[in-house]
């Protein structure tokens, strides 16, 4: 029986309501005795470093996660880390670059209902994230949510309330749960680390475009970033109107760095397709996500900025990661 570190973190699935709505209050114990089939699956233990909403989970959070990690990696099988849902795909793609090659594997779940409550998801996901785990052909940073099975680096919370909370962006699942078992879809040999990073950048703003802002924000962005991702419109592009372009010249002289995506769920960027991108490469190291979501893109700018050069940032950015660019 494989033995199995459970990284508690609160979220919806071990949340009861309170006066002002939901809130996280179910400790790992109690949580996994809603689901007694679990002892037949994996001898597990438990640690909860923290017990949140996921909206407050911060980058030193997702450092504290992978510590958690590296300090047991030996002494356990595999990894479940129970989390919630509205930026779990930050702390996936943010584990995926923190722990690369990991030959042992390390799943992510929550649910969109408490596991509490009679009708949930909770039961099944948190079944199937174990089950995933204990499975011989499991590797590396996997979320496993509603039967499905995302690279850590490839997913996206994509609805609010519906039981299918993630998909996988522009890129396969890599295998679908069914009663208990992955069948999969891509199988890749097993990777040969880990390789484990201790120090992400907090220096990364996104900026969103919207119709007619002013390019004032690079007042703040000049002193108080390191790089830039801008969700622009389309398949990416700067608008002609006010100064943007001549703001932007004046930030990557500085020696930073901007990486153009796009607000378009699918199919990526391409900033040579329209002459409002195409011009974008002359400016300085103006960098594209292509197919990248934007969880990747801002974790791993935060992982290359931590210790990458600046000669460095361009060639290591397009480097593939557990397929986080194509």
């Amino acid at each position: 029986m494989k033995k199995i570190l459970l990284i508690a973190t609160g979220g919806t699935i071990a949340s009861k309501p309170t006066d002002r709505g939901l809130a996280p209050a179910i400790p790992p114990k109690e949580l996994l005795a809603f689901v007694p089939e679990l002892n037949r699956i994996a001898d597990v233990t438990e640690v909860q470093p923290f017990n949140l909403d996921s909206t407050n989970v911060t980058p030193d959070h997702w450092l504290q996660i992978a510590a958690i990690i590296e300090e047991n990696y030996q002494k356990f099988d595999g990894f479940v880390i129970t989390h919630g849902t509205d930026t779990m795909a930050y702390t996936a793609a943010a584990l995926s670059y923190l722990i690369q090659d990991s030959p042992k594997p390390i799943v992510l779940t929550g649910s969109q209902k408490s596991v509490a409550l009679r009708d949930t998801d909770a039961r099944n996901n948190l079944l199937d994230a174990f089950s995933f785990c204990a499975d011989g052909e499991a590797f590396g940073v996997r979320i496993v949510f509603d039967g499905d099975v995302i690279l850590g680096t490839r997913a996206k919370k994509t609805r609010t309330r519906s039981y299918n909370a993630f998909s996988s962006i522009d890129y396969p699942p890599i295998a679908r749960m069914r009663d208990g078992k992955p069948f999969y879809f891509i199988r890749e040999p097993r990777p040969a680390g880990p390789r484990f990073y201790r120090a992400l950048s907090d220096g990364v703003f996104v900026l969103k475009f919207i119709p007619g802002l002013s390019s004032d924000i690079f007042d703040y962005l000049d002193t108080h970033c390191s790089a830039l991702v801008v969700e622009s419109f389309g398949t990416g592009g700067l608008p002609e109107y006010g100064d943007w372009e001549a703001r932007l010249t004046s930030f990557l002289q500085l020696g930073k760095t901007a990486v153009f995506t796009t607000q378009v769920e699918r199919e990526g960027s391409a900033l040579d397709k329209y002459e409002v991108g195409g011009r974008l490469k002359e400016l300085g190291r103006v960098l594209e996500t292509g197919s990248m979501t934007l969880e990747a893109a801002v974790c791993k700018l935060m992982w290359l900025l931590s210790f990458a050069a600046d000669d460095e940032i361009e060639s290591l950015f397009y480097l593939p990661v557990m397929h986080d660019i194509l």
